[in-house]
């Protein structure tokens, strides 16, 4: 990885008149502002379709796409939609945040309009059918599962009334799938148009010297496709209720340490199959992205398993994780390149392991300043193998952070980073980040706008409130903007480095 960097950006962030960002024009414009900011990375969030609490970190699938990110314009230039039906939607009316309920309204309204459309023409139809074919091994158990949500009026797969369909049973399947074919199509339809428009967009950005840092989550959703269709990956009873759920034990932050309740993975059947399933999710994500972040890698060595039922992480114990073997299985595929994220608390045991790996750890400069010079996220102890971020999107603005900060900690920051107003403290921390040896340095981009709490994309363990809401407002990626970050680029040595024209090449 060459020194270099980027921005953190979730697409939903993005301006659009659609509700929400999308992959359309304004997806494109950000890709140049990030040239013209001499950024090689464009860091985004977990794209998989969404459900209740709208977190991507919870997603129906590990392998499909949000349709919420489709874009309305670009569907019209199809001749799916015509201008007045997207603009006739009501998105709502705060620029600044995205009212999930009216997003999924107004969006599955148009989806449909459109596959009513693209199923009366036959190019589409036929281009539909060949994606279909190649991705069967997730589309096919995808789109009925969705149906059936539809049908069970979206109840979560384990409170399905009819117990085969809820078991999955191979008979039972079969018999509703003829009553369901036209909105397993529709679904299907969903993930065309999705991988279609993503496509567009990555070649775009690839072409443009703009690569996709995307972010996957170790665990999948209790209510997904996943977990429905494959439950011999999980750690399930008969009844397909989870033995154990993940989550992390008490610490300085909780008292009663967080209750994710995703299922775990029964990591004994997983390694028979050669880890096949985490190949082929890894394999989804190379189609998807240039490099991969992978959250909460610590899973991996060892995994908090809380028993299934308990009110809170308190009574859980740590279980050993596939280690090495699983990243070994992984090697010998052509896969993206892997980011580890590797916060919160390490043990050498994990610290062993992603040094095994080789995989580059992250240093967030919000944790820099609270224990002394010897903090692993200060610069100073930083290596070259790793990405350093101002922030996360689970953390405070910078500008929010340093309001909330203890004095001391505060103190510590402004004499490190030798922040000022008058250059902005985010600006202060973001020079910081990029004169790390790190090799690639990240900031979001509420932190290069210099927004405050407000901003704040997500408040860990917590549901609601603006949580995964907030946006961009029009216009806020200016050019000036742009300069700015390239100059601190070109000062530290991040900018990429330019193509070298044919008649300067050696013959």
């Amino acid at each position: 990885m060459p020194r270099s960097a980027g921005v953190l950006m979730h697409i939903t962030s993005l301006p659009s008149p659609w509700g929400a960002g999308t992959l359309g024009e304004e997806a494109f414009r950000f890709v140049d502002f990030l040239q013209a900011a001499g950024q090689t990375w464009w860091q985004i969030l977990p794209v998989g379709p969404t459900g209740y609490g709208a977190s991507p970190y919870q997603s129906y699938s590990a392998f499909a796409g949000n349709p919420y990110l489709i874009d309305p314009g670009l569907l019209c230039q199809e001749g799916l939609l015509t201008p007045d039906e997207p603009a006739e939607v009501d998105w709502g009316k705060d620029a600044a945040l995205v009212d999930f309920d009216k997003l999924e309204q107004g969006r599955m309204k148009l989806l449909r309009l459109a596959w009513g459309r693209a199923r009366q023409n036959h190019k589409i139809v036929t281009a539909i059918e060949a994606f279909c074919q190649n991705e069967k091994d997730w589309l096919e158990d995808y789109a009925l599962f969705m149906a059936l949500k539809g049908r069970f009026g979206g109840a979560p797969w384990h409170e399905w009334p009819d117990e085969p369909l809820r078991l999955h049973k191979k008979k039972a399947l079969q018999a509703c799938k003829a009553q369901l074919e036209e909105e397993t199509g529709f679904w299907k339809f969903t993930q065309f148009m999705f991988f279609r428009q993503w496509k567009a967009l990555k070649q775009y950005a690839n072409s443009r010297g703009v690569r996709l840092l995307g972010d996957m989550p170790i665990y999948v959703a209790a209510d997904s496709a996943d977990a429905w269709s494959r439950p011999e990956l999980f750690w399930l009873d008969r009844q397909r209720r989870p033995v154990c759920v993940a989550g992390c034990p008490p610490d300085y932050f909780s008292e009663t340490g967080q209750l994710w309740g995703n299922p775990l993975y029964d990591w004994t059947q997983l390694k028979k199959t050669g880890y096949a399933w985490w190949v082929a999710r890894m394999k989804s994500a190379a189609a998807l992205f240039d490099m991969t972040r992978i959250d909460h890698f610590r899973g991996f060595e060892s995994y908090y398993a809380v028993p299934y039922g308990e009110k809170t992480a308190v009574n859980g114990s740590w279980k050993k994780g596939p280690g090495m073997d699983l990243f070994r299985a992984l090697r010998r595929q052509a896969l993206s390149p892997i980011v580890a994220e590797d916060l919160g608390d390490i043990t050498p045991a994990v610290r062993k392991l992603l040094k095994k790996t080789g995989y580059p750890g992250m240093k967030v400069l919000c944790f820099a300043f609270g224990s002394g010079s010897g903090n692993d996220y200060l610069p100073h102890n930083h290596i070259p193998n790793c990405v350093v971020y101002t922030g996360t999107h689970d953390n405070n603005t910078i500008e929010g952070w340093l309001a909330e900060a203890a004095p001391q900690e505060r103190a510590y920051a402004v004499r490190y980073c030798r922040l000022n107003r008058r250059e902005g403290y985010a600006w202060g921390m973001i020079r910081t980040a990029y004169q790390s040896v790190a090799q690639l340095a990240i900031a979001p981009m509420q932190d290069i706008l210099g927004l405050g709490q407000q901003a704040r994309m997500n408040v860990p363990s917590t549901l609601g409130g603006n949580n995964w809401r907030w946006r961009m407002l029009p216009g806020a990626a200016t050019p000036a903007l742009a300069a700015k970050l390239r100059t601190l680029c070109e000062t530290y040595g991040r900018c990429p480095e330019p193509p070298v024209k044919e008649e300067e090449q050696d013959d």
